[in-house]
């Protein structure tokens, strides 16, 4: 070989070895943490930003809300996401962080009761009464009159619940306590409560496979996650005193209802909307991201603000695939103007 040659041949190499050097400077590895109601829609947008993105990586962990939050508490991941806002009190005692809603989506009630053919109908005294224990058999009176002519089976009402703090719970138990004053008084609403009855699972995927497995069994998850495992889901009694499927409609007819609320806080709950709503699904919410305000590496932040652009906006075609609502316009607004606060070691983001 010529002395050209080798000259060529070594200048090649070289200029590759620095490309793959550059390439591997390039990449960046996003970390998040937190919502397993949000989990199947968060999966296809890490996937699809990334695909849009060769060079960022988004790992999330679905972990349920409230271990999602203390992540983003410890600085162990660069966001988290939950479906229950922070409150007030909460922000004052983290870092300052940008909290916006990503998704909106309905909370499924899902049961497994063999040969009922007939979807399930329940009122809120009645879904109350099942988790406050005090409806024991499928064969309750108030059961048989939410379903007139349908031949409930005989068996114990077993109740599964999240047994870690969760915002799926948050937006149940929040539906429960503002049609039950007596679930109100006894009980209440948040991420983590008292059960009067039932047995725990952990996140929607652990609520699942108890009622997969457990004849009699009824409980709440997001709706994919009871598709994919081929389970029924309950048709609720609104305000309206229709009996609604759990669906993106359904939700999106919720949020219409609270617009107003909305626009003067977007952590409104849309739980429960008035009979005006005539298709509302009523144990509907949002979810959020929570952001750190600042980071230390500008690459990184640079990349969590265009992915969490990305998912306000034309994510949320794909998360109308998956039955989550699309926000509403003025909820969009509000997450941009938020998400340019972010800055990198105290500099604006572009």
């Amino acid at each position: 070989m010529g002395k050209r040659s080798m000259t060529a041949l070594v200048a090649v190499a070289v200029m590759g070895a620095l490309s793959a050097c550059n390439s591997s400077n390039n990449n960046v590895t996003i970390s998040g943490a937190g919502s397993t109601f949000i989990n199947p829609v968060m999966t296809r947008w890490t996937a699809d930003f990334s695909h849009l993105h060769p060079n960022i990586q988004i790992n999330y962990q679905s972990i349920g809300s409230g271990a999602g939050i203390q992540q983003v508490k410890a600085k162990t991941v660069d966001f988290g996401a939950s479906d229950a806002a922070l409150s007030d009190q909460q922000m004052s005692t983290m870092e300052p962080v940008i909290q916006i809603p990503e998704s909106a989506g309905p909370v499924c009630i899902t049961y497994n009761l063999p040969g009922l053919t007939d979807p399930l109908r329940l009122s809120s005294d009645a879904l109350a009464g099942i988790f406050l224990g005090k409806i024991k058999t499928w064969t309750d009176p108030l059961l048989a009159k939410d379903n007139p002519g349908v031949k409930l089976p005989k068996l114990p009402v077993v109740v599964s619940h999240r047994s870690e703090a969760s915002g799926t719970t948050s937006i149940f138990t929040t539906y429960l306590a503002a049609v039950s004053p007596d679930w109100a008084e006894k009980v209440g609403k948040g991420t983590a409560v008292s059960w009067p009855v039932g047995i725990g699972g952990k996140g929607s995927e652990g609520v699942t496979g108890n009622i997969r497995n457990t004849p009699g069994a009824i409980g709440y998850v997001e709706l994919t996650y009871a598709q994919q495992n081929h389970l029924p889901t309950v048709a609720m009694e609104n305000a309206a005193g229709q009996y609604v499927q759990p669906t993106a409609a359904g939700t999106t007819a919720a949020i219409a209802a609270y617009t107003a609320q909305l626009t003067q806080d977007p952590r409104s709950p849309i739980v429960n909307p008035p009979a005006s709503a005539l298709d509302a699904y009523p144990i509907s919410g949002l979810t959020f991201l929570i952001i750190p305000k600042d980071g230390p590496d500008k690459a990184k932040r640079t990349a969590l603000k265009q992915f969490a652009e990305y998912m306000i906006t034309d994510g949320q075609a794909t998360a109308g695939g998956l039955n989550y609502a699309p926000l509403p316009d003025g909820v969009k607004q509000y997450d941009q103007q938020q998400l340019q606060q972010m800055t990198a070691a105290g500099q604006p983001i572009s």
